[in-house]
């Protein structure tokens, strides 16, 4: 009987409504592309909050392209019957059911990602020991660049195991950690004052956000932490080199000197 009513449901496709469904999805993926391109391109002329905005917006506006073009489409080859809605849409959950059982997890992960937005296009995320930031979010899958310019591709699915760090989380404000261990007896008052005034005197530093730094007492010595924010996520690696330079210098001209971390041989 279902079969009956699914040949049913397609019975009055016709060349014209094939040829104008046809044109229909070539559009949309005209558009899908523009959308994938132009928008990222203009995304990168631009800074600060701008340019998140303006990359989290493409997954979106391709979801709406492909939702839209699927409303229009299904009119064009099927009479809009409640049967053949049924029969259609009941055969296709079955498809996608059996044999692509893990896709449409991945798919209706990639749902919920644009919903809640656990990580967006412009983000910096560790998954699974893998951090980057995010390129592009598809309907299946993220891709992220490593540091390393590695691309790596994360199923959406993954959202449902696995713990996601997000380091600036939509905006552009991504805290760096730079640390300095350095041998004991000495004025941990003025190196706390000389470490944080090196990194205000960063050119790559947000002035305006705070400069923290703390110190704690470990086996080898004293491990100094300055946090702080870049001026833009993408500058954190050359940020903390910067501030590393900076602050061994600053530590060998007061005397202070710095120590190795000993390694545990595994």
């Amino acid at each position: 009987m279902g079969d009956l009513d699914l040949s049913g449901a397609f019975s009055g496709i016709t060349t014209d409504a094939l040829l104008e469904a046809l044109f229909l999805v070539v559009l949309a993926s005209i558009l899908i592309m523009l959308v994938q391109n132009l928008l990222p391109r203009l995304a990168h002329t631009l800074g600060g909050k701008p340019r998140l905005y303006l990359l989290a917006s493409v997954p979106l506006l391709r979801l709406v392209v492909i939702v839209v073009t699927i409303i229009l489409v299904v009119p064009v080859l099927v009479e809009p019957s409640f049967e053949n809605m049924v029969a259609i849409f009941g055969a296709l959950g079955l498809a996608l059911g059996f044999a692509f059982k893990d896709y449409a997890n991945s798919l209706i992960a990639g749902i919920v990602t644009l919903y809640e937005m656990p990580y967006r296009p412009g983000d910096w995320i560790e998954v699974n020991g893998q951090y980057g930031e995010v390129k592009s979010i598809g309907t299946r899958s993220a891709e992220i660049v490593t540091p390393d310019d590695d691309v790596v591709i994360i199923p959406h699915s993954t959202l449902w195991t696995a713990l996601i760090a997000n380091a600036n989380d939509g905006t552009d404000n991504l805290m760096c950690v730079t640390e300095f261990h350095v041998e004991p007896h000495h004025d941990v008052s003025a190196v706390l004052s000389l470490l944080r005034d090196m990194a205000y005197t960063s050119p790559l530093v947000k002035t305006w956000q705070p400069v923290l730094v703390t110190v704690r007492n470990t086996p080898y010595g004293m491990q100094y932490k300055v946090k702080a924010y870049p001026l833009a996520p993408r500058e954190q690696f050359r940020f903390i080199t910067d501030l590393t330079a900076r602050g061994a210098e600053a530590l060998a001209t007061q005397g202070v000197r710095m120590v190795s971390v000993p390694v545990a041989v595994v």
